[in-house]
């Protein structure tokens, strides 16, 4: 890994503080997540009716952040700007989105952004960089502009002169959702990836599949969703009421066809945004074993569970045609996702089945295994094999640890850090989400709040956020890609409640991610976040005050 996958000293920034007034009126600066270097400059930008948007005549990217821009200063001003091809030339009355002069140094996802009395300009070397600086100049404007519709009143819709210089300081940016304990439709993935992706996370993990139900359609086994997407009821001792994934005939669940994953992914791609599948292998796989249930170790069929904790759903290892099984679907995953990671879960896999089964057994003789642990990561192995096979790479919680690690694998080190500072001494790539600071399922406060599964997870910790472990040497720690948020829905009936876990922890994430480690002040991004609530606010998000 060369210093362009992690930066390790950034330009501290010089000039940052700030409570957006109501029409946006000399406003002091205040921008979630702090960029690298921010310089004010007197006099303010006044976007009005006549503003055009230029943007490079020969590039898709610049194209696209124009048309998104043009939309979302339409939705909120009720303005119609005109995009048109320009020369990265600076302008009056425009916004320019441009890769003209860029800063090579930024990286692919770094971005300038100028703001003048005569207009701004983005300058990026791509489309990453071009949309990151989109999102900070919007949250240079009053937060209506952030709004679902016009804002209503006479808003002044200036922007302070800036100039600014950033980038991220981590490659890997990403934001979990479990969409298997209670499924949400389209829409509400859609919302999740444009929060996310307003945020600067890069990357969404999309948790299809585990006991309680399997949410993509696959075409040649056709019952993982005729009967694994679907149980009776909502589960989880919540109140049904609670529930919005009732299908016609009562039953509790979903799925997204493969025309839905498409749609999806190109949506992401758009906001620069990776989709990552995870399908569960080779425990968890309650609802797959329920729809074919000669893959599991006693062939016998049983039901997907409607709670949490840990169940003996696991494929057998000793069956090759669960092996095969397990390659058809990751087959038509792959040809559905670009994404070069594809994550095989491989946590909490109970071994009594295996222990107990002939065939596993037999497995374990004949492959010369000590035990179940070497089972696993002999099942590990066979996987990554067929998935390296098809040009990805496989990555997995940190139990992939367990009886010696896949040649090629990624390791989500969840369990605390020294899941992946072990993987890191040994070479291998980490993304750190420990649990203590990366849990958005924990609770925000000791008392008063919804039902949910425990554990106390406070915004601050969350910004206290450290991805590199200060143990790991300079040669190791370059293998850290950085970290993400997880979301694990087994108390999340409804896409309110999502939102409500997600942010503003998230908005403290983004900056543990993004920023630099020495620019961190608790009680400046507490400042910044009064600013941040009011954008989240226009949206209409359900976030926890």
């Amino acid at each position: 890994m060369t210093m362009s996958r992690r930066f390790s000293a950034l330009i501290v920034v010089s000039c940052i503080a700030w409570g957006a007034s109501a029409d946006g009126a000399n406003a002091t600066i205040s921008l979630v997540p702090k960029p690298m270097q921010i310089e004010q400059k007197p006099g303010e930008f006044s976007l009005d009716a006549n503003t055009a948007i230029l943007v490079d005549k020969d590039s898709p990217d610049a194209a696209n952040v124009g048309r998104q821009l043009a939309e979302r200063i339409e939705r909120a001003t009720g303005y119609v700007l005109k995009v048109s091809p320009g020369d990265g030339g600076d302008a009056r009355n425009a916004i320019v989105v441009t890769s003209k002069d860029a800063d090579a140094k930024l990286g692919a996802e770094g971005y300038r952004l100028d703001v003048t009395p005569e207009g701004a300009t983005i300058r990026a070397t791509g489309g990453a960089g071009m949309f990151y600086g989109m999102q900070t100049l919007l949250q240079l404007f009053p937060p209506a502009i952030f709004g679902k519709s016009k804002a209503e009143g006479n808003i002044a819709w200036t922007a302070p002169a800036v100039r600014i210089a950033d980038r991220p300081r981590f490659v890997w940016r990403d934001l979990h959702l479990d969409v298997s304990r209670h499924f949400f439709n389209k829409e509400e993935v859609k919302n999740y990836i444009d929060l996310l992706a307003q945020h600067k996370f890069n990357t969404f993990h999309f948790h299809l599949v585990d006991d309680q139900g399997w949410r993509i359609e696959i075409k040649r086994y056709p019952k993982l969703t005729e009967m694994g997407a679907w149980r009776k009821d909502i589960g989880f001792g919540l109140n049904p009421k609670d529930g919005t994934a009732y299908g016609p005939d009562g039953r509790y669940g979903g799925f997204y066809t493969q025309d839905d994953i498409r749609e999806l992914v190109a949506y992401a791609k758009a906001r620069y945004v990776t989709i990552m599948p995870e399908i569960e292998m080779p425990g968890h796989a309650c609802a797959a074993l329920a729809a074919y249930p000669s893959y599991s170790c006693e062939g016998r069929p049983g039901d997907a569970p409607r709670d949490g904790g840990i169940f003996n759903g696991v494929y057998c290892a000793g069956n090759d045609g669960a092996f095969e099984f397990l390659e058809n679907v990751l087959s038509e995953v792959i040809d559905l996702f670009p994404s070069k990671y594809i994550h095989i879960g491989g946590d909490e896999v109970p071994k009594d089945n295996w222990n107990k089964c002939p065939k596993c057994q037999a497995r374990i003789k004949k492959e010369g295994l000590a035990n179940a642990h070497e089972l696993q990561s002999y099942f590990i192995k066979r996987i990554e094999k067929f998935v390296n096979g098809r040009g990805r790479t496989i990555i997995g919680w940190d139990e992939i640890l367990e009886g010696g690690l896949a040649p090629n694998a990624v390791v989500m080190s969840w369990r605390g850090m020294n899941g992946g500072i072990a993987a890191a001494n040994a070479g291998h790539d980490v993304v750190m989400t420990p649990a203590s600071h990366c849990y958005f399922d924990y609770l925000q406060a000791k008392t008063g709040e919804p039902k949910g599964i425990g554990g106390f997870l406070p915004l601050e910790t969350v910004y206290q956020f450290e991805p590199v472990p200060a143990s790991l040497s300079a040669d190791k720690a370059k293998h850290i890609l950085g970290g993400g948020g997880n979301l694990w829905s087994e108390y999340f009936p409804n896409y309110a409640q999502v939102q409500y876990m997600t942010y503003p922890r998230a908005c403290a994430l983004a900056e543990a991610v993004w920023s630099d480690a020495k620019s961190k002040d608790w009680k400046d991004f507490q400042t910044r976040l009064e600013s941040h609530l009011q954008r989240l606010k226009a949206q209409d998000v359900k976030y926890r005050p």
